[in-house]
């Protein structure tokens, strides 16, 4: 089993930056964690792709993300991380985060974060 924790949302006015993170782990030893995405939902509004990046570090974005948002990893902690700048109230959202990963060699599966808030005022 893995667990992704994220954290880093909150309550932002519109301009400001938050950074998300997204922490996987496993009480197994051997962790191998592969393509990680983030997306988000807002109400009313089906859940979209915002940003994916590869281990090698091969990123792309959604048209509404670009120029603003920065996807990166840590591979060493197992972690994702989602740069938010200049946010905008139709950022507002929870966000979660996505990879697949392998735990002891194993099949690589989905997992995902249970989700965090974002909320931009105007």
């Amino acid at each position: 089993q893995v667990q992704l924790v994220e954290s880093g949302g909150g309550l932002v006015q519109a301009g400001g930056s938050l950074r998300l993170s997204c922490a996987a782990s496993t009480r197994i030893f051997s962790l191998t964690i592969g393509t990680g995405e983030w997306y988000r939902q807002a109400p009313g509004k089906q859940r979209e792709l915002v940003a994916t990046i590869t281990r090698a570090e091969t990123t792309t974005y959604a048209d509404a993300a670009k120029g603003r948002f920065t996807i990166s990893r840590d591979n060493t902690k197992n972690t994702l991380y989602l740069q938010m700048n200049n946010l905008k109230p139709e950022d507002t959202a929870v966000y979660y985060c996505k990879t697949s990963a392998s735990t002891n060699y194993g099949p690589f599966r989905d997992y995902w974060g249970q989700g965090t808030q974002v909320t931009v005022s105007s």
